[in-house]
C-alpha cells in the first residue's frame, strides 16, 4: 500500500470514530408482563404491600379485621427505571382488599421500590 492510501485509511478511521451516539435510557416498561413473571413480582412485594395496607387502613374505623388481598387481583401500574439497567425499580401496584369470602373493601394505589421499600401509598375508593 502506498502512504496516500494508508493516510486516507486513517483519516477515514479517525473521522467515523468520532461520531457520538447517545442512547435513551428505558425509565419505564413498555411491553406486557407474563402472568407468570407478574405474580412473582407481586407475590415477592407481599410484606411491603401488607403494611402500606394496614398504614392505609389503620385510622378507617369500619375496616374488618383481617384485610387482605390477593396476588391474582392485583394489578402492575408501572415498572419505573430509578437508574441504569439492573439498577433500583419502583413498581406501582393497583391491590384490592378485601375480607372474608373475598368480600371487597377497596381499591389502593401502592409504589414499592424492589429494595422492598415503600415510596407512596395512596387509598382511592372503600366499598361500605
Amino acid at each position: 500500500m502506498n502512504k496516500v492510501s494508508i493516510i486516507f485509511l486513517v483519516f477515514l478511521f479517525l473521522i467515523s470514530g468520532n461520531e457520538v451516539i447517545y442512547a435513551k435510557t428505558i425509565n419505564e416498561a413498555d411491553t406486557e408482563l407474563s402472568d407468570t413473571l407478574k405474580y412473582a413480582l407481586i407475590s415477592s412485594l407481599r410484606k411491603p404491600v401488607d403494611k402500606a395496607i394496614e398504614e392505609i387502613y389503620k385510622d378507617d374505623k369500619n375496616a374488618p379485621e383481617g384485610l387482605t388481598w390477593a396476588t391474582y387481583d392485583t394489578e402492575v401500574i408501572k415498572l419505573k427505571q430509578v437508574y441504569g439497567v439492573g439498577g433500583l425499580y419502583e413498581i406501582t401496584l393497583k391491590v384490592y382488599p378485601y375480607y372474608r369470602a373475598h368480600i371487597s373493601y377497596g381499591i389502593d394505589e401502592v409504589v414499592i421500590n424492589t429494595e422492598g421499600k415503600i415510596i407512596n401509598f395512596k387509598h382511592l375508593k372503600t366499598y361500605h
